[in-house]
């Protein structure tokens, strides 16, 4: 192991080696166990035989396990594990670390030509140099190591998971040629990539499909209940079956020029801590980021233990519940615009006009799903009478507009790359975008756990300071103690609140 790294001496081995010997679950993605008798590394679940502990090494990173020579493991897939996603107030460098990963991480931040480290730099503020020294400080290898792990582990998802041709994954992994991505898998893994197709990648239904693995606990019925209770016919629908459920949903994703639209559906299969995506052949040009896309919708890549560490004193039922994402960061902005100051309701009413209204019909397998959300370019040049018709007010009709004109021009950038603080500007700098808006969308589309409507009604009424003279500064001093979850403590409150208010209509119904 690599004892000058501080990220690795912070783990904590023997803790580590009691995980791996109980398979526990909420570990997985959190390290790796490198085998020294095998020259294999495996996630925390994997059901194999539990190694000696003599013969153990852990990691952090699959990354750092790789750079020490081990292969990933063919049964328990690390491919599978839940991103590692740490976050910090008050280390300096490291920070500004797992910025760089959480970059490196999302493809939607560099558009077509693919991530480099000056690139990177430059993003960050920062010299290339310093950006190696602190993230090989923080991770124990270098970024373009990190970044390597990452696309040899995404074609080695696609290549077990999907029928797709070698050559498309090569591409789909970021790789310029087949001729290197052959020799970089070689090198690796000591494999062809065509050696690594398994038996159960046939067909299952149209289009292909993959696994992704989560952290329990989660609440299932909580993640689909928010989408439910906010679902648009047309575009999407939501199952709820048992433990688990489904999410439909029509998506069209602009990639090299050419927009893509196609369908998917999400199951999740609560026993094996996973969701199975399934993909539209339409949209496999652009399988990673949709894959990417669905992890942050449904916050797959969260660290409960983390999270809950801080949160469980003042939200002690909502262990499992998770910030409900979005698939696309325009649409979620556009509808976060229309909700303004009215019911969920009303403001899904606006939403399914609009879709009716300008939304593309789209062919799916699906009768549920028989429309596209409208595209930013389509409600940039939407007249006000147009969608003044619809019901929507000249405020939020200007404020639309302006979010579909700076989104189709690419002066907005709505997805987990975009730089926070600097999107909220913007927004807030379009017309009709308050505080409010701009909160919403950096918790929801930006990803921003730190994310805090402070003036959110709801919010208040759940937090118990809505009476006061001043609740949304009340809000916010209570917030203070949440940092930096404070997008978590706000889904918890309000469902906190939809459970007691539940609760009291069943009483009532039952008196």
């Amino acid at each position: 192991m690599q004892a000058m790294s501080p990220y690795l001496s912070n783990l904590k081995p023997d803790a580590c080696y009691l995980a791996l010997k109980t398979r526990d679950a909420r570990f997985d993605g959190s390290f790796f166990t490198g085998v020294t008798s095998t020259g294999i590394y495996c996630r925390p679940v994997c059901r194999v035989r539990t190694p000696k502990r003599e013969n153990c090494r852990f990691f952090g990173h699959a990354a750092q396990a790789e750079s020490a020579g081990f292969r990933p493991c063919l049964r328990c897939r690390p491919e599978l594990a839940p991103h590692s996603v740490a976050w910090s107030i008050q280390d300096a460098s490291a920070i500004l670390a797992h910025q760089a990963a959480r970059l490196l991480d999302e493809p939607e931040a560099w558009g077509d030509a693919g991530a480099s480290i000056a690139q990177l730099a430059q993003r960050l503020g920062v010299t290339d140099r310093h950006v190696r020294r602190i993230f090989e400080a923080q991770f124990g290898v270098s970024p373009v190591q990190y970044l390597q792990t990452r696309r040899l582990l995404t074609a080695k998802q696609l290549l077990a998971d999907t029928e797709l041709p070698v050559t498309q994954i090569a591409l789909l992994s970021g790789y310029a040629s087949v001729r290197r991505f052959n020799a970089a898998f070689l090198a690796h893994y000591g494999l062809n990539p065509t050696q690594l197709r398994r038996a159960g990648a046939q067909r299952n239904g149209p289009g292909v499909s993959v696994r992704l693995g989560y952290r329990p606990p989660y609440d299932v019925p909580a993640m689909l209940g928010f989408f439910g209770q906010r679902l648009l016919p047309g575009i999407e629908f939501v199952r709820a079956e048992g433990d688990g459920g489904a999410v439909g949903r029509t998506l069209s994703i602009e990639s090299g020029g050419r927009v893509h639209r196609g369908w998917l559906l999400a199951q999740f299969q609560p026993a094996q801590h996973q969701v199975l995506l399934q993909v539209g052949d339409s949209l496999c040009e652009v399988l990673p980021l949709v894959i990417r896309r669905l992890r942050a919708t449904f916050d797959l890549d969260a660290d409960p233990l983390g999270i809950n560490k801080l949160l469980h004193a003042s939200f002690p039922d909502g262990d499992g519940v998770r910030v409900p994402g979005a698939l696309s960061g325009f649409e979620l902005a556009v509808r976060a615009v229309l909700g303004q100051q009215i019911t969920v309701a009303a403001a899904r009413t606006l939403a399914r006009r609009l879709v009716e209204r300008f939304g593309e019909p789209v062919d799916t397998p699906f009768p549920e799903l028989t429309r596209l959300f409208p595209e930013p370019s389509v409600l940039a040049q939407a007249a006000g009478d147009a969608l003044g018709q619809l019901g929507i007010v000249k405020q939020r009709q200007a404020a639309i507009v302006a979010i579909a004109q700076a989104v189709a021009g690419r002066q907005l950038q709505l997805h987990g790359g975009a730089d926070v603080q600097a999107t909220l500007q913007q927004l807030q700098q379009l017309p009709g975008i308050g505080d409010w808006t701009a909160q919403y969308i950096a918790m929801r589309a930006l990803r921003w756990p730190d994310a805090f409507p402070s003036g959110d009604v709801a919010l208040q009424k759940a937090l118990g300071v809505q009476a006061g003279p001043h609740p949304a500064r009340a809000a916010l001093a209570a917030s203070q103690a949440w940092k930096p979850w404070r997008s978590y403590a706000v889904v918890r409150a309000w469902h906190a609140m939809a459970a007691r208010e539940s609760a009291a209509k069943t009483a009532g119904a039952v008196a």
